[in-house]
């Protein structure tokens, strides 16, 4: 699969880099031009960017109400794991705000095939020396994935995979073997993830949702459901039929148009998934 190759650095002082987001200079501030039919946003010179493959525990989602995490110690572990692969050190923050590091800036480069609803960039992150020129659109193979943070992190097992149809089966069979490797071998936060665990997370309110480890992607939409409707569970299957999220179990080969029908209420106190989330696959909205 070719993806578009652009060069540049990440830059992590005075923002707030998490597991799966950080922010990136391109070397040619055009670079994403190419990228036509699902737009990059370059301000001020910078790219916002989203890991492709990956979701991270939340370290501060406020998108419908006031901010909130998920526990800290994966959450955080994530973070220092991706800027320490990118070459950054001594990182030191004030709340998620990172306020010096060393060095203060890293080069690297990401392939991507263009940006998500919000306009920030899916993109597979390397660090150091390119794999090709800027501005080419080199063949991404499982060899070169590899190489990325994207692989890396869920291989240690830090994070969740988060698959959307656009990333190409070879890429996605490979994050997905090194996710239930990972889930096999203890690593990681895999020994407290409750997201398809038979008994389900004891969910009994906002507060609750800092307690356990789930798909990031179930905890924004309790927290949505928290915060626009009510806070108990009672209707957040409701709730989530009404969230268009055309998601693909692949290993029954059904599409669903929402998660309604992939998560269980158990007890009216806890809250599963029914299938693992390497075997779900997302449609970009």
């Amino acid at each position: 699969m070719a993806m578009l190759l652009v060069v540049g650095e990440y830059r992590i002082i005075g923002t707030e880099p998490d597991g799966d987001t950080i922010q990136f200079i391109p070397t040619n501030p055009l670079a994403f031009d190419k990228l036509k039919d699902a737009p990059v946003e370059v301000k001020n010179g910078v790219a916002r960017v989203r890991l492709e493959g990956i979701d991270a525990l939340e370290t501060h989602y406020d998108r419908t109400g006031p901010r909130i995490r998920q526990p800290a110690e994966f959450g955080d572990k994530a973070a220092q794991e991706l800027l320490t692969f990118l070459g950054f050190g001594d990182v030191q923050r004030i709340g998620q705000k990172v306020v010096s590091a060393n060095p203060p800036q890293t080069p690297g480069w990401i392939l991507t095939q263009g940006g998500d609803p919000f306009k920030r960039c899916v993109a597979l992150l390397g660090a150091g020396t390119p794999p090709g020129a800027d501005g080419t659109e080199p063949q991404v193979d499982v060899p070169l994935l590899r190489t990325t943070a994207n692989h890396h992190l869920l291989k240690t097992g830090l994070v969740y995979p988060g698959f959307y149809s656009k990333l190409p089966r070879e890429l996605r069979n490979e994050l997905a073997a090194v996710t239930r490797q990972a889930r096999e071998a203890g690593l990681g936060l895999w020994p407290l993830d409750a997201t398809t665990a038979p008994a389900g997370a004891l969910v009994t309110g906002m507060a609750s949702l800092t307690e356990v480890v789930i798909l990031p992607k179930l905890f924004r939409r309790l927290v949505d459901h928290f915060n626009l409707v009510e806070q108990s569970l009672t209707c957040f299957p409701a709730y989530l039929a009404g969230k268009e999220d055309n998601v693909e179990v692949l290993s029954t080969k059904t599409t669903q148009l929402t998660l309604a029908p992939l998560v269980q209420i158990i007890n009216g106190s806890a809250v599963r998934m029914t299938a693992q989330p390497e075997d779900t696959v997302y449609t970009e909205n």
